[in-house]
Parts: structure tokens; sequence; C-alpha cells
């Protein structure tokens, strides 16, 4: 093509441009920082790309390059910058819109990726892209319009497990768990046994009550060969919720053995020990002490097991004096536990401890609801401790 075009040329005496001699070089030095870009030596790679950038001229082979080595090296401002210049000089092209979107998005710029990822749907109605700006929607703490983008990719593609735990995990903080339990519904007709999914329906189950219906997923999760955390603690909170104790005890120990950091399971575990009539000193007071040590004081996790502490004791011969400074803490962990007043009472009235009996039943009394169990329960036992208390003196 340019030898018919310098023949025609030279016919009419007109000279044409040498070919430049800067092209095999440009040529050379983009493949060369393409190469180290390409075995992770983009510092080498941005050097050798910003020497062929000139003022005032827009090589958008370089500039993509170089876009793409600060992107991959952590640049992500530098990278922003870049592909904005590309997009505006190149704005059918897809690629860099969506590079753009993702440079802003690990910049934490949340609203500039989410428009850049509007930018990019204008063109094309990608599903990653959709669920893109579904995440920044979420990191900018507006779950409704994450939802929203969630659902359109997954109507894109219905069969992305990624997606649709994230629509789950809005749904169920939002305590919609019908709507959560519906979103995975699609997913498991297609994969019933889906070891994300599945669990996810199960969770859903359990927070809406339906104890039953979760132990079976859960333990259809199990026989497929589930060995995880979630499946043995949510089960044995089934179990246990269901009244299958022994179950649940099963469970519970094994989610410990996976994973030893909730107190709330070392709690539940000395719970379900005592409800299975566990020897207290052997099996439920070591579990009550592991719960302790892990705490950092919370009043009402505090009071709840001291509490434990009480309902063992309680049940036992002559552990009276135990009982009441279990009952005594749990009270002062939690001032709402008025129960705890009774208890203590009738703890001292078993003891024969009149006088300390009275008390008690008279600070119960103070703050119970007039004609509950409670109330007349205690009115009852005041009036026999009176009696006593008259007759002694």
């Amino acid at each position: 093509m340019w030898l018919a075009t310098a023949a025609q040329l030279g016919a009419q005496g007109i000279q044409p441009p040498a070919p430049s001699a800067q092209a095999p070089q440009r040529d050379s030095v983009l493949a060369r920082a393409r190469y180290l870009k390409s075995i992770y030596r983009t510092d080498d790679a941005i050097e050798m790309l910003s020497e062929l950038v000139q003022p005032g001229a827009m090589d958008e082979a370089v500039l993509g390059e170089l876009a793409d080595c600060h992107f991959q090296s952590g640049d992500y401002e530098s990278a922003a910058g870049t592909y904005f210049m590309l997009t505006a000089r190149a704005p059918e092209n897809i690629l860099y819109r969506i590079r753009l979107m993702q440079a802003y998005f690990r910049l934490k710029d949340y609203p500039q990726s989410i428009e850049a990822g509007r930018e990019v749907l204008k063109l094309d109605s990608i599903p990653a892209v959709v669920s893109y700006i579904g995440d920044g929607f979420r990191q900018i703490e507006q779950p409704d319009s994450a939802l929203w983008y969630y659902r359109r990719s997954i109507a894109l593609r219905p069969m992305n497990e990624s997606v649709v735990a994230k629509a789950f995990n809005i749904l169920i903080t939002g305590e919609d768990y019908d709507g959560a339990i519906a979103i995975t519904e699609p997913f498991l007709a297609e994969d019933p046994d889906n070891t994300t999914i599945a669990p996810l329906k199960g969770l859903a189950l359990y927070r809406r009550g339906d104890y039953d219906a979760a132990v079976e997923v859960f333990q259809r999760q199990q026989d497929i060969g589930n060995d995880s955390y979630a499946i043995h603690y949510y089960l044995g909170q089934g179990y246990w919720r269901t009244k299958r104790v022994w179950r649940a005890e099963e469970e519970l120990v094994a989610a410990w053995q996976i994973d030893s950091s909730d107190v709330n399971l070392a709690y539940s575990i000395a719970a379900v020990k005592r409800e299975n009539y566990r020897s207290f000193e052997g099996e439920v007071r070591p579990w009550l002490e592991k719960a302790m040590a892990m705490i950092q004081p919370d009043p009402a996790l505090m009071s709840r097991l001291h509490q434990q502490y009480g309902l063992a004791y309680y049940g036992r011969q002559n552990s009276w004096d135990q009982a009441i400074e279990h009952y005594k803490e749990a009270y002062r962990y939690n001032p709402n536990f008025i129960s705890a007043l009774s208890t203590i009472a009738y703890c001292y009235e078993q003891k024969k401890d009149y006088r300390q009996a009275l008390q008690w039943y008279e600070r119960y009394l103070a703050v119970a609801r007039p004609g509950s169990d409670g109330y007349e329960f205690a009115t009852k036992s005041v009036a026999y401790l009176k009696g006593e208390l008259f007759m002694e003196e």
C-alpha cells in the first residue's frame, strides 16, 4: 500500500514522509512492558511505558497498559485517573469502564464506583457488574438498593450462589425470614444439596422458629458429608429446641471440636448437659467455667451463666448456700430477673433461715405483678414465715 502511494506521489513530484523511526521502538517497548506486567514486574513496566507518554499525545494502547499496571500494583488512584481519560477517548469501550468501576471501588469511593457501573450497564447488562453495583450500595449502607441490584443480577444469572448469599444476608439481617427463604428456593430447585445455599435456608427456618424444618435441612447436609461448624452448631440448637437434648449435646460438642471460640456455645453445652442429667461437678460445671473464662463481663450473659449454676445447685441436696450465691449474682447482673428474688427466699426457707427468707420474699413482692403465680406463692410463704417467726418469739 505504501509503495503504490509512493509511486503515485513520485509521479507528481511529491516525496512521501519517511516511516517514523519511533514506531518500531514504541512497539518494542510496548511488547517488553506487556511481558514485564505478565510476570508482575509492574514497576519496571510502568517506568518503560511512562517514557512513551508524550505531552498532548493520546496513545490509547500505551495508556491502557499503563492503567493496567497501576491497577495491578495497587495504585488505584493513578489507575482511576488513567481509565477516566481512556473512557473519555473511547466511551464505548466496556473494559475501560469496568476497570474504572473497580478502581473506584478499591479506593472506597463507592458512589463513583456505582456511577461507573451504571455507565457500563448502558452498554451491556453484565451480571457481574450488576452485582458489583449492589456491593457498592451495601458498602454505603443502602441495603434496599443493594438488594434491588442483587435481585437483578440473580434474574440474569440464577445459579450464582455468591450473589444469592449476599441477597440472603440482607434479608435475614432485616429479619425478613420469608423473603430469605424465598430467594434460596429457585437455586435449590436446581441444586437441592448445595452446601452454601441449603444451610442458609436452614438458618432462615431456624430464625423463623421452624425448628423441625431447620433440623431436616441441617441433618441432610450432615448426611451428605457437610461437616462444618455451622451444620453441627445449628443442628445442635435445633435438636435442643425440639427437646431432643441427647442429640443436641452430641452436635454441640462436635461444633466445639471444630471451633472453640464461641462463649454461647460453651454455655449451650453446659445447659444441655444439665438437661441430660449429667454430673454437675464432672460435666456441667467445667463447661460453665469455660464460658466464664471466655467472656468479657456481659451483664445479660453473666446473669444467664449464674442462673445455670444456681439451677444446678438448687436441684442438689444441701447446696442451698451455693444456689443462693449464684442467684444473687444472676440478679445483680440482671435486675429484671426478679424471679431470682423469690428463689433466693425459697433457698433461705429450706435452710430454715426464716428471717432472711422473709426479707427476700418481701423484696420480691415489692416488684412482682400482683395476681401472678409467683406473687401468690410468695404471699402465702410470707404468711407462713411470719407465723413461724411469731412462734419462735
